[in-house]
């Protein structure tokens, strides 16, 4: 129904929009709803404000689409062509935060598409699935595709080697430049199918020089890393206001950060103390403290659309690049010892079983007493303990700030255990450089205590802020990890069957399920591949105001509320809480307010992106470090299984390289997906994913970060083009398994 006024709702706006099978204008929309005289200056009114607030855009013509949709008739700029096969993106994408969507091109009446990389056409669009496909109208004037790679010198020809590991292949270059052989080069796609080349447009440097491995990341994910002059301006002015007198003042209290010994911001601190009240006896009572970036990046200011264009920070081994300017996150919102410091603090009453039994937020002032690496911290403790002297950490804060927070996170532990949330041990990789950039090593990073210590405080701040604000009644900005879809455990099911394990579906899933399973494998060798498995059969976490849960902690209420420095999702529960306990300037705009789902959409997706170039990065480490090592056997282990081959991790390192199917030797290998296994058609023998083995390093490419592997003695390498060389005779080139659990219950568990 229509409001009084005569005007519709937003809601009745937008599903009006995106109902409508043509461009819906604001003449079109007065029309549907019946809108004359006032009802449509009214009108163009609340469109501008759903504008503003990011429910909808305006594409070319004046007519509207859902903000972070594609409008029903745009200009498409066509990206790839391979035969019939034809994808295409947006020219004017402004969407900020959420990827600029791909869409496949369909020409009726075609069987080979004339469409080449870097054609634009008018083209009327729609949803289909999970994704778009354009119906084009009309062909206009011809743009460019850039791509990022690195040129290669082959035959006396040049080729382009594109950085995306997905690349079919080399494209061939037409011309160069100033390029030269082994540069990283921006290059346009030209031609037209099967004829597609490159023209380099600019030369960037060395791909090979040390720190280069992160730009690329951020010049291919589009990664925002330079702040302009003005908000560099605001930044320092912000920076210098007062804290104000209306602040908690927690000075005396010895508050510890405990960070990496490389951490680059520090922004959050912990106390704790045994609680003296009678009616919890046993317990504690302990201070979260968090930087209080909200005081300082208030909404609406160009620090604030700056870090929401952002939505996190992003860390690579060599830099990072922050959500905000330094004067900021590395400096006045990062708790230094010795320094005052604006904080949120979360006061937590702790019972001995490790429940939180009450908190209250404060905006207060801080004076850290020190900054503690995790192992320096963990060292002291073991070194007290064991009646030795702490070397890194004084004494005395040792038995009043760290004692007490081991004991009062020994009570956590309790409350951990009991609610037995997702147990997966998979180690972090870490690599390490020298100071002028190149690798020293990569290893999986020591997980001590102390790293349990502060994230169980963490969780324990989080699930305070969630429940404050329900119970205040005030937005919540949720960070949401659902259960596994039942697609996904009928995979597993099926996986487990063939361990000789059953896996009920109608039974209630928890994580204590998935920690039970692999409880009763102890060490078994096939623990880490179902480890690996009930790690994919899970969702992704996403934030949104709708609570859902967080399936993995098993906690019913979470949100981020410890890293605002570096999370835009933590600004706005800090802000939520201002607004919630009246603690003064900063509070929720009534916009994002409004727009929780949107603005949860927004930075979920910026935090995929992140991930995402983080992990690339880490592989062009990782493949540059291995490069030394190509012809080199070393024990490797399956970490995926598909049909047209394997792929494979090197232990203790990481980067995953491919054996194709066809370099296995002469047997057929079929792919059983259930068993996520290649098994030989004569012999039975497998390939499974988990399973160890030698493997030699043929290829390490640092630009793209993609390794390959070939079985140790070599033979059955590039045997042939297709699946009929490989049976041609002579043994399977596989590594027998030692066997599998046989008869597992379904029993036992392990904590995380």
């Amino acid at each position: 129904m229509r409001r009084q006024n005569g005007l519709p709702s937003r809601q009745q706006i937008l599903d009006f929009i995106a109902s409508s099978d043509s461009p819906a204008g604001k003449r079109e929309i007065a029309k549907a709803f019946g809108l004359h005289g006032a009802d449509k200056i009214a009108l163009k009114a609340l469109l501008k404000d759903m504008t503003d607030e990011g429910l909808v855009d305006i594409a070319p013509g004046r007519a509207f689409h859902k903000m972070g949709g594609v409008p029903k008739v745009t200009v498409l700029r066509v990206t790839d062509a391979d035969g019939d096969a034809v994808w295409a993106v947006p020219e004017r994408w402004e969407a900020e935060g959420i990827p600029q969507p791909r869409l496949r091109v369909i020409e009726r009446g075609r069987r080979q598409s004339a469409l080449g990389p870097g054609d634009r056409i008018l083209a009327r669009t729609e949803e289909a699935g999970n994704g778009w496909i354009a119906h084009p109208m009309k062909t206009l004037a011809r743009g460019e595709e850039q791509i990022l790679g690195v040129l290669r010198e082959e035959g006396g020809r040049l080729f382009l080697a594109g950085l995306d590991k997905k690349a079919a292949r080399d494209l061939p270059v037409v011309d160069r430049g100033e390029a030269e052989p082994g540069d990283l080069v921006l290059a346009e796609k030209t031609g037209r199918p099967p004829r597609i080349m490159a023209k380099v447009v600019e030369r960037l440097g060395d791909p090979f020089a040390p720190r280069s491995f992160s730009m690329i990341a951020i010049h291919k994910h589009g990664i925002p890393n330079v702040f302009s002059s003005d908000l560099i301006a605001e930044a320092e002015r912000v920076a210098r206001q007062p804290l104000g007198d209306d602040r908690e003042d927690l000075r005396h209290l010895p508050i510890v950060a405990i960070d990496p010994a490389d951490a680059r911001d520090h922004d959050d601190a912990v106390w704790a103390t045994p609680d003296d009240d009678p009616a919890n006896e046993g317990g504690f009572r302990a201070i979260v403290a968090i930087a209080d970036v909200s005081f300082y990046v208030r909404p609406g200011s160009l620090l604030d659309k700056e870090a929401r264009k952002r939505g996190n920070s992003v860390y690579f081994p060599d830099r990072v690049v922050p959500m905000l300017p330094e004067v900021l996150s590395a400096d006045i919102c990062s708790l230094k010892a010795s320094e005052d410091r604006a904080a949120m603090a979360c006061h937590l009453r702790i019972g001995k079983d490790g429940d939180i039994r009450d908190w209250r937020f404060t905006r207060a002032v801080v004076r850290i007493a020190a900054n503690i690496a995790y192992e320096d911290a963990q060292a002291a403790v073991d070194a007290v303990r064991s009646d030795a002297a702490p070397e890194m950490v004084d004494p005395d804060l040792t038995r009043t700030a760290l004692l007490p927070l081991w004991d009062c996170w020994a009570a956590l532990s309790r409350a951990r255990d009991k609610r037995s949330p997702l147990d997966l041990d998979l180690p972090e990789r870490r690599v390490v450089l020298d100071e002028k950039g190149r690798i020293l090593s990569v290893a999986p990073r020591e997980r001590l205590d102390a790293h349990r210590l502060i994230e169980d405080f963490m969780i324990a701040a989080n699930v305070a802020a969630a429940k404050a604000l329900e119970r205040k009644k005030a937005p919540v900005m949720y960070r949401i990890h659902e259960p596994p879809s039942r697609e996904k455990l009928t995979a597993l099911k099926d996986y487990l069957k063939t361990f000789d394990m059953s896996f009920a579906l109608g039974q209630v899933i928890r994580p204590a399920t998935f920690n039970h399973i692999l409880g009763t494998l102890g060490e078994h060798e096939a623990r880490e591949e179902i480890m690996t498995q009930v790690l994919r059969t899970q969702t992704q976490a996403y934030y949104g105001p709708q609570n859902a849960g967080h399936f993995g902690l098993a906690l019913g209420s979470y949100a981020h509320f410890t890293s605002p420095i570096r999370r835009y999702s933590d600004l706005i529960v800090h802000r939520s809480l201002v607004d919630a306990y009246k603690l003064g300037p900063g509070g929720l705009s009534a916009e994002d307010a409004a727009n929780m789902e949107r603005v949860g959409e927004v930075i979920s997706s910026l935090e995929r992106r992140a991930m995402e170039a983080e992990r690339e990065t880490i592989d062009r480490y990782v493949a540059a470090y291995l490069a030394q090592h190509v012809g080199e056997v070393m024990d490797a282990k399956i970490t995926g299984v598909a049909a047209f081959g394997f792929f494979a991790t090197v232990e203790g390192v990481g980067g995953d390289g491919l054996v194709p199917a066809r370099d296995l030797g002469r047997e057929y290998f079929r792919h059983d997906e259930a068993s996520q296994r290649l098994i030989g058609e004569e012999t039975g023998e497998y390939f499974a994913l988990g399973q160890r083995l030698k493997l030699r390093l043929v290829e390490a490419n640092p630009v793209s970060g993609a390794l390959r592997f070939e079985l140790p003695d070599g033979k059955g390498s590039g045997s042939g083009e297709g699946g009929d060389d490989r049976r041609r005779g002579g043994p399977p080139r596989v590594l027998k398994r030692r066997g599998r659990p046989a008869n597992i219950r379904h029993q036992g568990k392990r904590k995380r």
